[in-house]
């Protein structure tokens, strides 16, 4: 399938494969059943990130974990939930194995200790994870990397190169036969890097990380909805991104890591790194692919690239996207709370047309 994209004349249109979202936090319980419907109607499948509170470790847990998103999942929806192993000093490699052995999870997920939102648990020393990824890499799993330096002393908006330059080149060297995925990449440089390593490691790229830079926290006041992890960088690294998504090349793909907090958690003294896209994600790449005249790569950045990637078929069915203008409600209320959406109370160009299964 090729994407079909509208003679001129009339509103442009585009019609791609139906496309999944390699970087989702779904959470649990009722911001589960809340959240899920919006990533459902847009994505046949996504990677589920697995930092929930205690984070879900083994077989087991993960196993519990996909069954609760099933369960909350409304009828009529045919989502696939694609889930991972949240890595720690005590995972065991037999343990590893066995869950990719039985698909019960597809890929591990690597947070450095603090890194991020209930990444507490993560990894403290990734040198001593060599057994783990000495098996991860003798049975093709990949590794999925939150990719930021945690040192208090490293300047927020250098901790992801410093971590590339110090943690992920030498990791390379060391497991040369390892699939990795960089995730929610903001620099040029880490750009640059995954194209030297592009025969076994890609990189997800955010909605939000195309369309603000880091001036944009700051416009007006504090904008607390627009703080995530990694934070936006400068101008010139959200242009970069912008020409690696929309570029063609096969190591990119679409990554959302839309991410619920409730705006109690976001406005507060000590605010969460997280910006929910749910409600908005297809529309928002559509903006930026329509911006760089690149509608014709859209669909392999977000439906064909990430499932190569891993090894799995391509969906089937169709999204449908039109440049009609639609407004974006601007919370979704959840329990005694609500979460902010991105770009929520705004006018988005693009609308999702229709969707076929």
């Amino acid at each position: 399938m090729s994407s079909a994209i509208s003679p001129s004349g009339g509103p442009r249109s585009v019609t791609i494969r139906r496309p999944d979202d390699w970087h989702i936090h779904l959470r649990d319980g009722a911001m589960l059943r809340r959240v899920l419907p919006f990533t459902a109607a847009q994505f046949a499948r996504g990677i589920v990130m697995p930092n929930l509170v205690p984070p879900v470790t083994t077989v087991a847990a993960v196993a519990a974990y996909r069954r609760r998103i099933l369960d909350a999942l409304p009828a009529g929806m045919d989502f696939q939930p694609m889930m991972t192993c949240y890595l720690t000093d005590a995972t065991a490699p037999d343990e590893i194995a066995r869950g990719f052995e039985s698909r019960t999870w597809i890929a591990a997920k690597l947070y450095p200790a603090g890194a991020t939102t209930n990444a507490h648990h993560g990894v403290t020393d990734i040198a001593a994870l060599a057994p783990v990824l000495e098996r991860m890499e003798g049975i093709g799993m990949p590794l999925l990397i939150h990719g930021e330096a945690t040192d208090p002393e490293v300047d927020i908006f250098d901790r992801e190169e410093r971590f590339m330059d110090q943690v992920l080149v030498p990791l390379l060297a060391r497991h040369q036969g390892l699939k990795v995925v960089v995730e929610h990449v903001t620099t040029a440089e880490t750009a640059d890097l995954v194209r030297a390593h592009a025969s076994r490691v890609a990189a997800t790229i955010t909605p939000h990380h195309l369309m603000i830079n880091r001036t944009s926290l700051f416009q007006g006041g504090l904008r607390p909805h627009l703080y995530c992890l990694p934070v936006a960088k400068r101008e010139r690294h959200r242009l970069a991104l912008r020409r690696a998504a929309t570029g063609g090349e096969a190591c990119f793909f679409l990554g959302t890591d839309t991410a619920p907090h409730p705006r109690a958690a976001k406005q507060a003294a000590c605010g969460c790194a997280g910006i929910f896209l749910g409600p908005v994600a297809l529309q928002c790449y559509a903006q930026v692919f329509a911006e760089e005249n690149a509608l014709d790569r859209l669909e392999a950045f977000a439906s064909e690239n990430g499932a190569r990637f891993h090894g799995l078929a391509l969906n089937e069915g169709t999204v449908t996207l039109v440049e009609r203008p639609e407004r974006v409600i601007d919370s979704l209320p959840v329990g005694e709370d609500e979460v902010v959406v991105f770009r929520g109370g705004e006018e988005l160009p693009w609308s999702i047309e229709g969707v076929r299964q």
